[in-house]
């Protein structure tokens, strides 16, 4: 199962750009029934391993832009670690209700990337939304695709590539630091984590490659949908133990 899970995100992750916290952090719960904390700290950990194997592409295309992600870690890395400290004085029961309700909002605030405007040149404004992106990555592990493309793309004139390039980049550096965090606390399962870092090393480069065929808008859009509802199933989880 494991295997398997990792596979499918990775190949997602690959052909979309979306996915790394999104689903993973969810599925490990409802599928494996990991405990929320422990489940964020793995899915860190896997989404920093996949986008390792993505990113360096984007370096040596030359699509990272330095500036804007200089901008988004100002803050951002304050924020994921303020956030990760925060997940473990919560009830675990509200985490995982919190949870699932920020994978629903980002995921909907991902379907809004579909019809995002003309953009202008405000990479300065990136410090003001990084640091709520890195809250939501150290407590939720979901935001970081999302939230980060939707600011670069709407604060920046970045071409699509660049944008996705600095967002893998920006995502890349949260999750080791929020992962490292949470593995530092106890909250990582070291062997499903290999399992699953097993079967993404795969899905990620069949992802990879499969995107340059397959229509990646369509896919993302149906993933996201799918996303919406995962969210809502995981928050109602929660919710349910206090009724």
């Amino acid at each position: 199962m494991e295997y398997l899970l990792g596979f499918t995100i990775a190949t997602f992750i690959g052909l979309t750009g979306v996915g790394a916290g999104t689903m993973t952090t969810p599925l490990l719960i409802l599928l494996l029934g990991m405990p929320t904390s422990q489940a964020v700290g793995t899915a860190l950990i896997f989404g920093a391993f996949v986008k390792i194997i993505t990113t360096p592409f984007y370096w040596r295309r030359g699509q990272i832009d330095k500036v804007a992600l200089m901008y988004l870690l100002g803050t951002g890395l304050p924020g994921v670690l303020i956030g990760s400290l925060l997940l473990s004085g919560i009830k675990s029961d509200w985490v995982t209700v919190f949870v699932g309700l920020t994978i629903m909002i980002v995921s909907t605030f991902n379907l809004f990337r579909f019809k995002a405007g003309e953009s202008v040149d405000r990479k300065p404004w990136l410090a003001f939304v990084a640091l709520p992106i890195g809250l939501e990555v150290g407590f939720s592990s979901a935001g970081a695709g999302a939230l980060g493309s939707l600011a670069l793309m709407n604060l920046t004139k970045l071409s699509p590539a660049a944008v996705v390039g600095t967002d893998l980049t920006f995502g890349l550096v949260l999750n080791f630091v929020g992962g490292g965090i949470r593995a530092a606390m106890g909250d990582l399962n070291g062997p499903i984590l290999t399992k699953l870092l097993i079967g993404g090393a795969v899905g990620a480069i069949i992802g990879s490659l499969l995107a340059q065929k397959l229509p990646s808008k369509k896919l993302k859009f149906v993933l996201c949908l799918a996303l919406v509802a995962l969210g809502g199933r995981l928050a109602w989880t929660g919710i349910a133990t206090h009724l």
